[in-house]
């Protein structure tokens, strides 16, 4: 299960982009692996040939996808990376299920809510 999504800020924890802070751009899930595209980590630059009335030849730089493995989500409080966790939170009629903070407990968002059904 991924617990992270587009827009989370992250740390990356290896490479040669360590230690930069920055947020998810894209997840790629692909053959069962999940690769995530950060903001300015892993930029490559690539030679592009003209291609007649569609784009000009040059060099680019692009953002080349790594493993959700190498990123943690970056708490802007504690200003240290963390582990999030999935709970369940039952108010009156409602579940709700939201991703937490499992250091501080604090909730980082909601992933869905329903209307509990009567028996």
């Amino acid at each position: 299960m991924i617990k992270l999504k587009k827009g989370d800020p992250v740390i990356v924890l290896t490479g040669k982009d360590k230690g930069k802070v920055s947020k998810i751009k894209q997840i790629i899930r692909k053959d069962g692996k999940v690769k995530v595209v950060v903001e300015g980590v892993n930029v490559v630059k690539k030679h592009l040939r003209p291609i007649q009335g569609v784009r000009e030849g040059g060099i680019v730089e692009i953002e080349k996808p790594i493993d959700i493995s190498n990123v943690a989500y970056y708490d802007e409080k504690s200003k240290r990376p963390v582990k999030v966790g999935i709970k369940y939170v039952v108010e009156g009629n409602k579940i709700s299920k939201v991703r937490i903070n499992k250091k501080s407990g604090e909730i980082i968002d909601k992933v869905w809510e329903k209307i509990k059904k009567e028996v």
